[in-house]
């Protein structure tokens, strides 16, 4: 990240409910383990839980760590326990990830792989919980959410809604991704969304073609978002720990070679610069 020039880096809580008995206790143990590598390496990182934290940080030159959750289901359906994971420092939460929980659905349907979901959307408990995460400022993120869920988002967010990472699904056909009208409808609402390394949310092989999926088919996606959304709901999600390893872009130190190839597809200083850290920051500055 120091190699990067990495101004702030989101760390996920992430927990998969089939393979943790107590998936509350679980996400209380990985925020042990966040704070205790915050404290290890504080010359250099600190988390931050407000804008204004960010900035300081900024300013001292450390870089920023925030906290977030990536699985609804460790509340275990219970806003207090969300309330009570804002006090330990969250700051986003998405809202699902590969199964349903009490708040929501997941992206595909588990009957039918790689066929989105556009039936079953947000529970009644999931809208309580948006409105709850809005009043608190925690930052309501779907990706991994079914796209039913997403028009329920679009439907009852007052405030701009993030999609950590997730690519354009008319580039690459996988679920994971977004429509062109979900990206038209996250743009309306001041929203961003994370570009994903991952190689099979960056590229769909045909029939005996090999899978090809480095730093042009992450500028391909970024360019077809820009045309049909704009530069200014593009951020970076990289998943770096959780995908299988990009080769083009294996860990945060790479950063700088996707910004010179931007520069080389014709994009801005400006449309640059929001990309790699301005958009995100103006979601921040609202909602944090």
């Amino acid at each position: 990240m120091q190699i990067g020039d990495y101004l702030l880096q989101n760390f996920a809580m992430f927990v998969n409910l089939e393979k943790r008995e107590n998936p509350f206790e679980w996400c209380m143990e990985l925020a042990d383990v966040f704070y205790g590598e915050m404290e290890e390496n504080s010359a250099y990182i600190a988390p931050v839980k407000t804008y204004g934290e960010i900035e300081k940080n900024r300013k001292d030159g450390k870089i920023s760590a925030l906290l977030t959750i990536e699985e609804g289901g460790v509340c275990k359906n219970n806003p207090a326990f969300l309330r009570n994971f804002y006090r330990l420092g969250v700051r986003m939460l998405t809202l699902t990830w590969n199964y349903p929980n009490g708040l929501g659905y997941p992206n595909q349907r588990r009957d039918v792989p790689n066929v989105a979901d556009t039936t079953n959307g947000l529970t009644p408990l999931g809208i309580e919980f948006l409105q709850e995460m809005e009043r608190l400022g925690i930052i309501v993120d779907v990706s991994h959410l079914s796209d039913a869920g997403f028009y329920d988002v679009v439907k009852y967010a007052k405030k701009p809604f993030v999609a950590s990472h997730s690519n354009a699904r008319s580039v690459c056909g996988n679920v994971r991704n977004l429509t062109d009208d979900m990206l038209k409808k996250l743009a309306d609402c001041g929203g961003v969304t994370g570009i994903n390394f991952e190689p099979t949310f960056l590229h769909t092989p045909a029939p005996g073609e090999k899978l090809c999926a480095g730093i042009a088919q992450v500028v391909a996606h970024i360019k077809h978002i820009a045309k049909v959304a704009g530069t200014e709901c593009i951020g970076l999600g990289s998943d770096f720990d959780g995908i299988t390893t990009n080769t083009e872009l294996p860990d945060a130190s790479y950063l700088p070679v996707l910004e010179d190839a931007l520069f080389g597809e014709g994009f801005s200083q400006t449309q640059v610069e929001g990309i790699f850290y301005k958009n995100v920051l103006r979601v921040y500055r609202e909602i944090l």
